[in-house]
């Protein structure tokens, strides 16, 4: 059997207690419940039961041990087996066990069953934290995990900047085509200037749908079983739905402080569909990093802002160049 210390340090096997109480199932409730009362554990609440190999059978909570007779066996009460995990598990899916088990802690178990200890509130709890600190920094575009936000916020300006600038070079490169593509469009500018004035509000608001559902697909991917077809159906209709409402609220707006309907049918229906590639691309970028088994949170912030801005450039420029000319 591996030491705890030989284990990943994000692995179930690093993060489980073996300090839990174990009983074998034909053990009678009054004699576990003397063993839990004498012993020192990081979780009395529980009593894991096995057969006499060590494979796990169930669990007793506490209050069903002191309510039963002291000479009946804990198996003919014990609750049926919970959902486990192995050692190698990633501490990130042994959280996602727990929540979508309802599971206070997750035990873990070797490939023939033997209960090997459990993963208890507390490191499910301190989980759940690093791992959306996690995300939140690789969102941002962070390099590596900073495991506390305090740390990333104090470490030195030059360290900071190393964990910072990759993924931003990537994004430098990126303005630089996104600088061509309207360069690309200088005659239409100018002559109708009104049509750079649209370009940054365009952009936001397409970054932020896209936004919007990265920080819905990073961490849901990893939970949903719903089809990418499906997922992605959902998703370009809804950013079909929140485009097309920005849009028909700019219309009227456009139409009486500019008075060109053109120009304000040409914003209208790009904010439509800048929206609808948005959310397409916010969520088709992180499937794609999570099926090459990068974790969809690397990244995708900054490379999918600028696949963004791109897009809505080269359809904002198409739309106005096809109705105003």
């Amino acid at each position: 059997m591996r030491r705890l210390h030989e284990h990943h340090p994000e692995s179930a096997g690093r993060r489980m207690s073996k300090r839990v109480p174990v009983a074998t199932a034909v053990e009678r409730a009054g004699e576990v419940l003397l063993r839990v009362r004498e012993g020192a554990w990081d979780r009395p609440d529980v009593v894991y039961v096995t057969d006499p190999a060590g494979r796990l059978q169930g669990e007793v909570g506490l209050l069903a041990l002191l309510s039963a007779a002291p000479e009946r066996p804990v198996g003919e009460f014990a609750a049926r087996g919970p959902a486990t995990v192995r050692p190698s598990e990633d501490q990130e899916r042994v959280a996602h066990a727990a929540l979508r088990h309802d599971l206070p802690s997750v035990p873990v178990t070797d490939a023939d069953g033997r209960f090997l200890g459990a993963v208890l509130p507390r490191a499910l709890m301190e989980i759940l934290y690093r791992e959306h600190a996690e995300d939140l920094h690789r969102l941002a575009g962070v390099r590596r995990e900073i495991s506390h936000a305090r740390e990333a916020l104090e470490e030195p300006p030059a360290r900071q900047a190393i964990h910072r600038l990759p993924w931003l070079l990537l994004g430098f490169a990126g303005c630089g085509a996104a600088t061509l593509l309207v360069s690309r469009f200088e005659r239409a500018l100018q002559a109708h200037v009104a049509i750079a004035f649209f370009i940054p509000g365009l952009v936001y608001l397409a970054d932020a749908i896209g936004t919007q559902t990265e920080a819905i697909a990073v961490r849901g991917l990893s939970l949903s079983r719903v089809s990418l077809k499906r997922l992605l159906v959902g998703e370009v209709f809804s950013g079909f739905l929140i485009g097309s409402v920005l849009g028909a609220a700019a219309f009227p707006a456009i139409l009486v402080f500019f008075r060109d309907a053109r120009l304000a049918w040409a914003v209208s229906l790009s904010l439509a569909a800048a929206g609808t590639v948005a959310a397409a691309v916010g969520l088709l970028l992180p499937w794609t990093l999570d099926r090459l088994g990068t974790d969809p949170a690397f990244g995708s912030g900054p490379v999918a802002t600028i696949v963004q801005d791109i897009l809505s450039l080269a359809i904002y420029f198409g739309l106005t160049q096809a109705m105003m000319n």
